[in-house]
């Protein structure tokens, strides 16, 4: 059996530059439940998509984020994704990837679509 399980704190609406008070309140709030879920130890793997975008446009404290990366139960691989990550987490990272858009169905006018970008 693979137990997969998804939670999403995300508004269902894109943040363009400045972040409304709503967005940094979802983002605060999957921070705190992140937290509880990396410290558990009752995860393998835990992915925390697009949480460096939120650290770039600043609806996360990097320190914040960094204390939950220590936070980290031994036995949990932790993930996280997104543009603007900042440097100082990569010295936390066993492993870096940076992904490139070449083409993507957004500059034909398609909107995200649900299973695909969310």
């Amino acid at each position: 059996e693979c137990g997969i399980r998804v939670e999403s704190y995300g508004l269902p609406k894109f943040v363009h530059g400045k972040p409304e008070p709503d967005d940094i309140e979802a983002a605060k709030k999957a921070l705190g439940r992140s937290r509880e879920v990396v410290s558990s130890g009752d995860w393998d793997l835990v992915i925390l998509d697009e949480i460096c975008v939120a650290l770039g446009f600043g609806m996360l404290d990097v320190e914040e984020v960094k204390e939950l990366i220590r936070s980290k139960a031994a036995n949990t691989e932790l993930v996280l994704t997104g543009r603007y990550c900042p440097e100082e987490l990569f010295k936390m990272a066993d492993y870096i990837t940076e992904m490139r858009e070449i083409k993507h169905p957004y500059q034909r006018g398609i909107l995200a679509r649900k299973g695909v970008e969310f």
